[in-house]
């Protein structure tokens, strides 16, 4: 990608009078080599892997651990058999992403978006807005260009791994690449694509990676619920006009430092956080001797 920040799309966007998508698609099919058609095509694979995770969730499989599986299929009955104080959309919302970060624990086949630690978000939010908005594939897959940008800028700036970043860089990465596409998706400026972007990853500045015995499933899975849920509110908030105070690309820079001054206890290693817990030590423990 030609782009080293998100305001250099927004420049662009203003100079020449196009959509966020429109300058994404231009520079990747420079750098791909493709058309246009078929940039589209790869991607909707993508797309299609995603509805496909969601529809072959198995709510009997459990990880090899045991410790991940089934909460997927509770979250599904609850949100059939109860109002609940989130309403339809965002009951479905946080189903699929527990069914997609299940469905990754169990060794199915999902989507990095962009990781496979965080791969619940972006699917989980495009599900429900096919599902319950019958918002078009050709819609999602034009959406999900504009967030495949996003990760890269963010990656490209500060990082989207766990084991350099910490779970801001996972799960915020995810959040806020799902926050601008969802914008996107719903006819959003560029501008608000961004104010998105900038809200959803403030929101999970300091976020640690902290895996129980080193295994992408607690407090992972749970937490690809919550980027969801961000998403979500913040393509919201940035639809009604709402604005970052911080600028995104300063907000990126942000992550990065927070990441680089991150105590390595807390960047996937297992040895802090959650992991340290006397239960997670006890898991850990019970997980090494093979009971």
């Amino acid at each position: 990608m030609a782009y080293n920040a998100l305001s250099e799309i927004l420049d662009i966007c203003k100079e020449r009078n196009i959509s966020f998508y429109e300058a994404v698609m231009q520079d990747t099919c420079r750098d791909t080599e493709l058309s246009e058609e078929e940039n589209r095509k790869r991607m909707s694979e993508m797309w299609r892997v995603m509805l496909e995770t969601s529809e072959d969730y198995d709510k009997n499989l459990k990880s090899r651990s045991g410790l991940v599986g089934g909460n997927g299929g509770m979250m599904e009955i609850y949100a059939k058999s109860h109002t609940g104080y989130c309403g339809e959309f965002l009951l479905m919302v946080i189903t699929e992403a527990l069914k997609m970060g299940e469905s990754n624990a169990c060794m199915k086949r999902i989507v990095a978006a962009p990781t496979a630690g965080s791969c619940g978000v972006m699917p989980a939010v495009y599900v429900a807005a096919k599902k319950l908005h019958g918002f078009s594939d050709e819609s999602i897959i034009t959406s999900m260009f504009v967030a495949a940008s996003i990760g890269q800028i963010i990656a490209k700036r500060a990082f989207i791994a766990g084991a350099t970043g910490g779970c801001q860089a996972e799960i915020g990465t995810a959040a806020a690449m799902t926050a601008g596409g969802m914008t996107a998706l719903k006819g959003g400026t560029p501008k608000q694509i961004t104010n998105a972007v900038a809200m959803a990853l403030k929101s999970m500045l300091g976020l640690v990676c902290d895996p129980v015995a080193g295994l992408v499933e607690v407090p992972c899975v749970k937490r690809n619920v919550t980027g969801a849920v961000n998403a979500v509110a913040c393509a919201e908030m940035a639809l009604a006009g709402i604005e970052s105070a911080i600028p995104v690309d300063q907000v990126i820079d942000a992550m990065r430092e927070v990441g680089e001054n991150m105590p390595s206890m807390y960047k996937e290693t297992a040895c802090g956080g959650c992991a340290n817990t006397p239960k997670g030590l006890e898991v850990a423990a019970m997980l090494e001797s093979g009971q």
